[in-house]
C-alpha cells in the first residue's frame, strides 16, 4: 500500500555534536525554513533549486531533523511512480554535518519508503558515498526512467548531468533453503 502522508513516521533521536535532534515529519508551518535550508545549501550540497511554492506543496513529504536550535536537516520522499520513490532535497545545515544527521534522515526515508510499499528507492546525487554505505547501488540513469520523465527532461543539466543515479531494492529477499 502506498500512502502520500508521512505522519506514520515516529520521531527518532540522534546525537548531533553536543545536542540531540529528532527525526520527524515536517509541519506545514516549516515550509519557509525548509526552503531557506535548501536554498542556502544549493552550491555546497549540489542541490537543484526548489521554488518556495513547490516546497509548500510538498511539505507533507518531508522529514526534518529538529533540534533545540531549529531545523538541522531535511529530506523528502517523493513518489515517481507506483513502484518507485525518490530521496529528494537531502540536506544538513553546516553546523550539524559530520554528526550522523544526514545518515539518520536517510535511514528514516528508507524506512518510510518500505512502510509505504515502494519496491525501489532512488536518488540522484553528486556524492554517492552515504547512499552506498546503507546499501544503494550506482546504476545508469536510464535504469530510473520514472525520474528522467518526471524531472530530468526539464532540467538545464539534462544530457550533461554530473550526478550519480543510485537505487536501493526494498523488496524482501526470498529466504534460502
Amino acid at each position: 500500500m502506498i500512502e502520500t502522508a508521512s505522519m506514520t513516521t515516529p520521531a527518532t533521536h540522534v546525537a548531533s555534536g553536543s545536542s540531540a535532534v529528532a527525526i520527524r515529519p515536517a509541519g506545514a508551518d516549516e515550509a519557509p525554513a525548509l526552503f531557506q535550508l535548501i536554498t542556502d545549501n544549493l552550491e555546497v550540497g549540489h542541490l537543484l533549486p526548489r521554488p518556495l511554492g513547490e516546497v509548500v506543496l510538498h511539505v507533507p513529504r518531508f522529514l526534518v531533523a529538529a533540534g533545540p536550535g531549529g531545523i538541522a536537516g531535511c529530506a523528502e520522499l517523493a513518489k515517481l511512480g507506483p513502484r518507485v520513490a525518490e530521496v529528494r532535497s537531502l540536506v544538513v545545515a553546516a553546523a550539524h554535518r559530520r554528526h550522523g544527521v544526514g545518515t539518520q534522515l536517510l535511514d528514516a526515508i528508507v524506512a518510510q519508503a518500505r512502510e509505504q510499499g515502494y519496491p525501489l528507492l532512488c536518488a540522484f546525487t553528486h556524492d554517492p558515498r552515504a547512499f552506498i554505505r546503507i546499501g544503494f547501488s550506482i546504476v545508469p540513469h536510464q535504469w530510473v526512467p520514472e525520474k528522467i520523465s518526471t524531472d530530468c527532461h526539464a532540467c538545464i543539466w539534462f544530457r550533461r548531468c554530473r550526478q550519480y543515479a543510485v537505487v536501493l531494492d526494498l523488496q524482501p529477499k526470498a529466504q534460502q533453503p
